[in-house]
């Protein structure tokens, strides 16, 4: 491709993104295709001779638009906003159109250059503590563009682990490291990312999975316990990761407590601000600010909420000298001048040692909205956010859990977990929309949340229209379960009552109360686990199995019209089933092994 077919193509592509954004509503926001979809349309080998630029574009829209999940949908409420917006997209052509790469300063001097203006822009447009601000004079503290919060999180806890056991062998010169590594422990609650997770298996350090208050924070308190547990019996806490804007429910952790612990025991605290950092941009959160001066070192991800694309996430580190410590390899190819020696080289703070431009799509963003722009943005999404909770809490079918504090909402309806597990089913199959369940203190929830940059109040109602439409589909096939659970209950006990009398047996019915379902299983014959073994008479010889279950039956026979040829068979010879995937299956009457309860009427009628 030369110059000005480039030219041509560019501009198609740039007509098919903006047709794509404009037209995205009207596709479902899930695709309908199977895993290995694409090996069956692609052909086995790549093409030996060129193709056409046309031929190329047409199977973007008829083999790649297919399995897309529409991120930019209206009606992607899943996970968090998937950022993205037409200055992101420019930044990130012209860092592709540029072809640099940074790894040492002099590799691309205006890449090391704009991305610490960037980190110390965001910095103090977020309001944070200059001692993590890179042109602090006199200060340790800086910032980088990582591609993720994870790699955040894992040079982080590096850094902290490097910094601990280096401290560990002044006072054990003669242990090995590995045994030393043995003995590290990491904090984090059980609202925390999995990345949190992923990184101490990664750095090989043990961890403690922290319980959290009836708001899903954690508490200064339950970090001390556990820390001096810990001390008490030999280990060594190094590590302690807090959240602002939790995955399951945007939850806050209690960074002033926390902090307070970590100070007292010499702790390198991390705040991982993913989501809800990104909040602090405007000044009425930045009471999140509340014990930041305990903070090593913090993370966010303007993709999530501040209109640029993947992949850019934003960190800051109280002393930059304990990551690059941690992460610093020197080879004779990367070594500069002497005069250069001085000067800053990212390599040293990522994984990777090459490094893309993406300081520059955050540039263009920040200059094209402004401050302002994209404050406005977040304030709307919490708006809508407020206004889906408001019509949550005034619909007595649902209730919301845990505190609508950003642009997330997790609600749910009332009653077993199934009803809003059937919910989220029927929501994401029908294509309409798209969201995404957690579970919060053993709670089924469904997590809504505004989630591109043209979300409106219009979108937001349509969505709750969604959700109420198919929330009265579930509760009254919900009812219509119950129902026909109770009959055909009832039915099944009579015709029980009446075959085992026919046998001679002992009354079925015995002094139980009728509404129990752990009742109503012994009487017709049924073991449970926490009843005792039945007492046969002497001279009854009892069958090794009853061959014969409600699956057999048609679902919709009254079961007073079964005929004779129908009746159960005691045998040991295994009739055909009509129905091996009935419902009612568990409900075989078995004389000779133990069975357990059966599922709510919801959890094994309904459909």
């Amino acid at each position: 491709m030369e110059g000005d077919e480039f030219r041509r193509a560019a501009g198609e592509v740039a007509n098919f993104i903006v047709d794509y954004l404009k037209d995205v509503k009207d596709r479902p926001v899930l695709p309908s295709v199977e895993p290995g979809y694409l090996h069956k349309l692609l052909p086995a080998n790549a093409p030996q001779q060129p193709e056409a630029w046309q031929d190329i574009m047409t199977d973007v829209q008829d083999k790649i638009l297919p399995g897309m999940t529409h991120w930019q949908h209206p009606h992607f409420h899943a996970y968090f906003p998937g950022g993205n917006s037409y200055p992101s997209m420019l930044g990130e052509f012209l860092a592709a159109g540029l072809g640099a790469i940074s790894f040492t300063w002099i590799a691309c001097p205006v890449m090391t250059e704009l991305e610490t203006v960037m980190v110390d822009w965001v910095g103090r447009m977020m309001g944070l503590p200059k001692e993590l601000l890179p042109y602090t004079e006199g200060g340790k503290g800086g910032g980088v563009i990582q591609a993720s919060s994870s790699e955040c999180t894992l040079v982080c806890m590096f850094a902290a682990r490097t910094k601990t056991i280096t401290a560990l062998k002044e006072t054990h010169p003669g242990e090995d490291d590995c045994i030393l590594l043995s003995k590290l422990v990491a904090y984090f609650s059980e609202e925390a990312h999995s990345s949190v997770e992923k990184a101490a298996n990664i750095a090989f350090v043990k961890r403690r999975i922290l319980p959290t208050d009836d708001k899903f924070s954690l508490r200064g308190k339950t970090l001390r316990e556990a820390v001096e547990k810990d001390i008490a019996s030999g280990m060594v806490p190094f590590f302690v990761c807090t959240t602002i804007g939790t995955t399951g429910s945007a939850a806050v952790d209690n960074i002033e407590e926390i902090g307070q612990v970590c100070a007292e025991k010499d702790l390198w605290l991390h705040v991982d601000g993913a989501y809800g950092g990104n909040a602090l941009i405007c000044p009425e959160y930045r009471y999140l600010l509340k014990g930041f001066q305990y903070v090593t070192s913090f993370n966010y991800n303007p993709i999530k909420w501040m209109h640029v694309g993947m992949d850019c996430s934003v960190m800051w580190v109280r002393n930059k000298y304990l990551l690059v410590e941690a992460l610093s390899i020197n080879r004779i190819y990367y070594m500069e001048d002497e005069h250069e020696k001085h000067l800053l080289d990212y390599r040293n703070w990522t994984i990777p040692l090459s490094r893309r431009f993406r300081s520059l799509k955050l540039w263009f963003v920040i200059r094209t909205y402004g401050v302002e722009g994209l404050q406005e943005y977040i304030r709307s999404h919490v708006a809508l956010a407020k206004m889906f909770e408001s019509w949550v809490r005034a619909d007595d079918r649902f209730e919301v859990v845990g505190t609508v504090e950003f642009g997330l909402v997790c609600f749910r309806l009332k009653g077993e977990n199934n009803l809003t597990e059937f919910l989220l089913q029927r929501i994401n199959q029908s294509g309409k929309a798209h969201m995404v369940p957690t579970s919060l203190k053993g709670k089924y929830v469904i997590r809504f949340t505004p989630s591109n940059w043209h979300y409106s109040e219009e979108i937001t109602k349509k969505t709750w229209d969604i959700v109420t439409g198919f929330a009265e589909v579930v509760l009254r096939k919900h009812q219509e379960a119950v129902q026909r659970f109770k009959w055909l209950l009832t039915k099944y006990k009579d015709y029980a009552r009446a075959r085992r009398e026919s046998l001679g047996a002992e009354e079925v019915f015995g002094k139980e109360e009728d509404q129990s379902w752990t009742g109503v299983l012994r009487k017709i014959g049924y073991r449970t686990s926490s009843s005792e073994e039945p007492e046969e008479p002497e001279e009854i010889e009892t069958p090794p199995r009853c061959r014969f279950s409600l699956g057999d039956v048609p679902e919709d026979s009254p079961l007073d019209e079964v005929v004779a040829e129908n009746l159960p068979v005691f045998s040991d010879d295994r009739p055909a089933v009509v129905r091996r995937n009935s419902s009612f299956q568990s409900l075989s009457l078995q004389y000779d092994e133990p069975t357990t309860l059966p599922k709510q009427p919801s959890e094994t009628l309904f459909s």
